[in-house]
């Protein structure tokens, strides 16, 4: 099993590699002190319009879309190398790139079940970094580990779908770009539970959506949109923003999720990896007790264990990647199942270490890592809670020691 890069990816990862740690990274600062001196927590300030215009001049843009007409044409594997490099930076490589959540799994969805039309009207904004967007899954009132208990309703009325419900959890809705969100909802309660909801584009401006509240994660609201609570009232959409046929919600929902957990797996380790550089480069400073905290047996173990587990991860992550190239997402499930277990938790684990290492200042925002540990545990719920991947991951192995007929 090859899990190397092709040629184009090589070319691209070097690339890649020199503007995030050359040009992003360094900017990072600059770019918290361009929001907090606007007072607009979702603003896009001037540095990142400038590293978007510098990312797309040099071919660094929209690299998770395959189509080589509007993406790179790479691989899930090949693009799975350059998201851990994004992974560094995770506040601003990834939107620098045009390779942010959700918009990346809203313009493969549009590139798989966009009309012509949707495309035009939305796709192409996107690709072109001039929107954002967001998707209105998850509900508030019910447990939407299991998205079968969702309740907002898509009811069609002649030219048009009627629109009723509460989300949350609607990553970027409220940036003042964020232009189109796609929908989830039920359209025929009667159906059998998998086809029962479809997926409809929704336009943000459009009567009866309305921002309820802003969703702070662990007491921080995150500046890309944030990720707030949503109602949806009487919502009156054309008919021809349906995406796909109606019933068609899931299947949508899992091709959707399939390469984005891939993306979240693998800039978790990116940031395990810069999370790692910056405990040990501290390890090496600092001198408790008479030695510096690189000589003390703890953080030796430390140091070992965060290795090994970042390898494990990244090769289980990219094995999952080159069976959804070789096989389909259908074939790798097990595999990106697994990754989802294990990333995050990986990642959660490792910043961990380097926040104790960093001391008091590495709870504050003196350093990323703070950041990064709430990302990293907030996706341990995201895409579907570990203990959901672990239920389905254990029934499918179960599966192959059942009697056989």
């Amino acid at each position: 099993m090859d899990l190397g890069m092709s040629a184009r990816a090589e070319e691209l990862h070097g690339e890649l590699w020199a503007f995030v740690h050359e040009r992003v990274i360094p900017n990072e600062a600059t770019h918290a002190r361009q929001i907090e001196e606007s007072g607009q927590r979702h603003l896009r300030p001037p540095i990142l319009q400038e590293l978007k215009a510098e990312a797309r001049q040099k071919g660094l843009w929209n690299l998770f879309l395959p189509d080589e007409e509007h993406g790179a044409g790479l691989s899930n594997l090949d693009y799975a190398h350059l998201a851990e490099i994004t992974g560094r930076s995770p506040l601003i490589a990834p939107e620098a790139v045009n390779c942010s959540a959700p918009d990346t799994g809203n313009m493969e969805v549009l590139h798989m079940f966009g009309t012509p039309d949707q495309q035009d009207e939305w796709m192409r904004p996107l690709l072109d970094g001039e929107i954002r967007s967001s998707f209105f899954m998850t509900e508030p009132d019910v447990a939407s580990s299991d998205a079968r208990n969702i309740r907002s309703t898509i009811v069609r009325d002649g030219d048009e779908y009627v629109l009723n419900g509460r989300k949350w959890w609607s990553s970027g809705a409220a940036a003042p770009d964020a232009k189109v969100g796609i929908f989830m909802g039920v359209t025929d309660p009667d159906a059998e539970p998998y086809r029962q909801q479809s997926m409809i584009l929704v336009p943000l401006d459009t009567p009866g959506v309305e921002v309820v509240r802003e969703l702070p994660v662990f007491g921080h609201y995150d500046g890309h949109g944030g990720h707030p609570e949503m109602s949806f009232t009487d919502v009156r959409v054309p008919a021809s923003n349906l995406l796909a046929n109606e019933g068609d919600g899931f299947m949508i929902a899992q091709a959707r999720l399939g390469p984005g957990r891939i993306h979240h797996c693998m800039r978790l380790i990116g940031m395990a990896e810069r999370a790692f550089d910056a405990m040990c480069t501290r390890a090496m400073e600092r001198e408790p007790f008479g030695k510096p905290i690189a000589q003390q047996g703890v953080f030796q173990h430390w140091v070992a264990q965060s290795r090994v587990r970042i390898e494990q991860a990244r090769l289980l992550t990219l094995k999952a990647a080159h069976l959804m190239d070789t096989v389909g997402n259908k074939g790798a499930r097990m595999e990106i199942s697994a990754i989802k277990i294990v990333a995050p938790a990986m990642a959660a684990w490792v910043i961990d270490k380097a926040i104790q290492v960093h001391g008091g200042g590495g709870f504050s925002d003196d350093f990323p890592l703070a950041m990064m540990y709430a990302h990293a545990r907030t996706l341990q719920m995201a895409d579907g809670p570990d203990e959901v991947h672990e239920m389905a991951l254990g029934r499918r192995e179960l599966k192959r020691f059942l009697p056989q007929s």
